[in-house]
């Protein structure tokens, strides 16, 4: 009985003590919080190096899709959740580790490739972050950025080296271009210096990205009428503000939420008639009246612009 009090003892006393740290790394949040924390684990680990000079970083990611509303598949008659299982549509259920993975060059032809035979030519999971170049933040086109992640610092040795590589970056207002094996598939990464840290965002590859010239391509060269260009531009102007990323909300996911909660307290539910719309319009009218609708004539434009 008395051993096992004292270990009862001990794990009371080591639970502060690991919540400080979670704290310290950023990982803590109040429950039922639908705030984006940093994970518990990184997603990557390794060094991130500028020349000689090298230090221990941990990848994690900078955005959260925790509190998105999921859904399970359930079998409505005994309200079990369904399981995918894989199945052969001539033999039936197959076992998922006998499966092996194959490429379609034809329609119903495949070259199969075994897990050896992948991983003879899987590129090596290195574990460095090589800088190669630097370029100015606008020569990267937006349409190449993709998912950003937060770069730390690994270990207390390193921070110094760390702090050395982002205030360089930070005083010579560049973006470093490197490479890294990530889901053992290599990516570019731009590394931005921000606040005290560095700031990683994967970059699409060229084959990755369909240029603009090709998409709009098939857009009619049209010259839209002066007037209209004009009361667009004011409308535009009248709805100028900054950047606010809190006062934006995913309304569907709040109606899905809120759907949950009176479906869960046996509420009746009506479903609302579909609303029609009419998509012949005037155009002209229509500019007129969201003008009209924001509450100016004009004035407010060039009164800014005289200022």
């Amino acid at each position: 009985m008395a051993t096992q009090k004292s270990a009862a003892r001990k794990k009371t006393k080591a639970k502060p003590k690991a919540k400080a740290k979670a704290v310290a790394h950023g990982h803590h949040k109040p429950a039922n919080s639908n705030e984006p924390s940093l994970s518990a684990r990184p997603i990557w680990q390794g060094s991130l190096r500028l020349s000689l000079v090298s230090c221990p970083v941990a990848l994690y990611g900078a955005t959260s899709r925790t509190a998105d509303v999921s859904f399970h598949l359930l079998n409505p008659e005994t309200n079990n959740r369904i399981r995918m299982i894989p199945t052969d549509p001539d033999t039936g259920p197959v076992e998922r580790a006998d499966l092996v993975k194959g490429y379609e060059i034809s329609k119903n032809h495949y070259v199969v490739l075994s897990n050896d035979e992948i991983a003879a030519v899987r590129l090596e999971t290195t574990k460095t972050i090589d800088i190669e170049r630097f370029v100015d933040e606008k020569e990267i086109d937006r349409l190449y950025w993709n998912d950003p992640y937060y770069l730390l610092p690994n270990e207390k040795n390193g921070t110094e080296a760390y702090a050395v590589i982002r205030e360089a970056l930070a005083e010579t207002g560049r973006i470093a271009l490197g490479r890294v094996v990530m889901h053992t598939r290599e990516r570019m990464v731009a590394l931005e210096p921000r606040d005290r840290g560095i700031i990683v965002y994967t970059l699409r590859m060229g084959d990755e990205v369909v240029q603009p010239k090709q998409a709009f391509e098939d857009i009619p060269s049209t010259k839209p009428d002066k007037q209209m260009i004009d009361i667009a531009r004011k409308i535009i102007e009248q709805q100028e503000g900054t950047f606010e990323p809190e006062k934006f909300e995913d309304r569907y996911e709040k109606a899905l939420r809120d759907l949950i909660r009176r479906k869960e307290k046996g509420e009746k539910l009506v479903t609302a008639e579909p609303v029609e719309e009419d998509n012949v319009i005037d155009l002209m009218a229509a500019l007129k009246k969201s003008l009209k609708a924001k509450g100016g004539n004009g004035n407010s434009a060039g009164r800014r612009k005289a200022r």
